[in-house]
């Protein structure tokens, strides 16, 4: 029984409002709208840029709208839960500190380990894309391009050998988290400001040249392929918002900034709510445009966006659409790399792992050992390693982390009814399970009929499964290893 206690021990949501008070570990200099920018950064980058007109081609057509509407209500559930949780919780460690003060320490270190690496991942992946990106721009206002070996990484194309541009991004994000979060905040303030822009450029230039009839079908007719997967239909646009889904989360990333927060328990639900809003407006706007502009069968190209107003003969505009994605996703290793090192360093101070991590900097109160550790990790793996290879994220993490939340925030507001919320996520009986169904739909896959047998559509690979178990044993054994003996709330329990 000893042990149960152990592994189920949580901190109470009035121990951790205290904690949260008195902490000094940060400074608190972020407002609304910074957190908010952190928001829109992690969720709008390939998103908009590559993914939402691919799907389009593939899957859904024109009713790619129908695919980010539904992801974006599945995802929804989970922001206003998050919301909640921001506002009665606000300490840095986001998804993993609300599992520790509901579910208690195991399942708190399992999302925390597993967010970790999925944040990790993200950025070395995002800042191998950038740098597609960058070399486009340098090319295009210089003339002048890196050599062959310092292009990409080797296994891609003969001669690529290192990302030195992806190596560069993902460095300068970390040295500006380290130097002072305020101004790397401001300065990504900025950056999504630039891309927003971009992105309301394409939509309202775009609208001009709208051709009705493209939408026609809105939902074209079903295509059933050799090996029985299905493309368009109600079964394509399902297929395209599992897929899309991953285009709409990010915003957890804003959360655990939460200690650096000006005023956490009102502005931490404002902008989670705000930058999911703005993220799907740009969302449906550019699926409309993109869709209305071409045919949805010509969007399966590299720069689909850029492609779609050089056939109009926009040239000037694909300029602009570059800077943008640049932005964009600069903007994204910005969020995920500011949450990784949070995660890292709440773990750290907690004792699951060793709290040399959790020691913030003299001069700039920033938590410098995991931001510059992920810095160069992160740095030599979006250098050598392939983009393709590094795209197969772990996606199970971020999906996890929902099915927690949602699961989380229904079973706090049972238990203890009468704890101050600063926002209160409405229908919340109603929104937490349907976030918690979407979730398992996700990783599982969607069931629909189709040739008289159910079959399911979309769901993450065998490959993923496999990440997953391999990271939770080794996730599992540091913490029967290191983190259940050594757990700051067990040392104190036991003084």
């Amino acid at each position: 029984m000893n042990f149960i206690h152990k592994i189920i021990r949580h901190k109470s949501v009035e121990q951790l409002q205290a904690d949260a008070g008195a902490s000094t570990d940060f400074k608190r200099t972020m407002g609304v709208w910074q957190l908010t920018a952190i928001g829109i950064g992690a969720i709008v980058g390939v998103g908009v840029f590559v993914l939402a007109p691919h799907e389009a081609a593939l899957h859904a057509g024109p009713a790619i709208v129908l695919s980010f509407l539904i992801a974006g209500i599945g995802s929804a559930c989970a922001a206003l839960s998050y919301a909640e949780f921001a506002g009665m919780i606000p300490v840095t460690g986001s998804a993993y500190t609300y599992g520790y003060a509901v579910l208690g320490e195991l399942p708190a270190w399992i999302i925390g380990w597993d967010l970790l690496i999925e944040y990790a991942l993200i950025v070395a992946v995002v800042a191998a894309g950038t740098s597609n990106y960058l070399q486009s721009l340098i090319l295009q206002v210089t003339g002048w391009q890196l050599p062959m070996a310092l292009q990409g990484a080797y296994g891609e194309h003969a001669g690529m050998v290192f990302n030195l541009l992806a190596a560069v991004v993902a460095l300068l994000v970390a040295g500006l988290q380290i130097y002072r979060t305020e101004v790397g905040a401001r300065i990504n303030t900025v950056v999504v400001a630039l891309k927003v822009i971009g992105v309301v450029i394409v939509i309202v230039v775009g609208a001009f040249f709208i051709d009705p009839s493209l939408w026609h079908p809105f939902i074209p007719k079903v295509v059933v392929h050799a090996d029985g997967s299905l493309q368009y239909g109600w079964a394509g646009v399902m297929a395209a918002a599992s897929i899309v889904f991953f285009a709409c989360f990010g915003y957890d990333t804003l959360t655990t900034a939460a200690e650096e927060s000006k005023n956490p328990q009102r502005d931490l639900p404002l902008a989670v709510v705000l930058s999911l809003a703005i993220a799907m407006a740009l969302y449906f706007g550019v699926s409309l445009v993109l869709t209305g502009m071409v045919h949805y069968t010509q969007l399966n190209v590299p720069a689909p966006v850029s492609a779609a107003f050089q056939d109009r003969g926009l040239h000037w505009v694909s300029g602009i659409i570059n800077v943008a994605a640049v932005c964009g996703i600069a903007s994204v290793v910005f969020a995920f790399m500011l949450g990784a090192a949070r995660i890292w360093f709440a773990l750290a101070r907690d004792g699951l792992l060793p709290h040399w991590f959790a020691r913030s900097h003299p001069k700039y109160n920033t938590p410098y050992r995991p931001t510059a550790i992920l810095g160069v990790a992160t740095a030599i793996t979006a250098g050598f390693v392939p983009l393709n290879e590094l795209a197969k994220l772990v996606n199970i993490g971020t999906l996890s982390a929902f099915i927690l939340i949602c699961t989380s925030v229904l079973v706090l507001r049972i238990r203890k009814p009468d704890l101050e919320r600063r926002f209160r996520t409405p229908f919340l009986y109603v929104l937490a399970p349907l976030g918690v169904v979407f979730s398992l739909f996700l990783i599982i896959g969607w069931p629909w009929l189709a040739g008289g047998h159910f079959q399911l559509i979309g769901g993450l690979d065998r490959d993923t499964y496999i990440r997953f178990i391999v990271w939770m044993v080794i996730g599992l054994a540091i913490y029967f290893g290191y983190g259940i003996r050594h757990s700051a709330l067990g040392r104190a329990r036991r003084t």
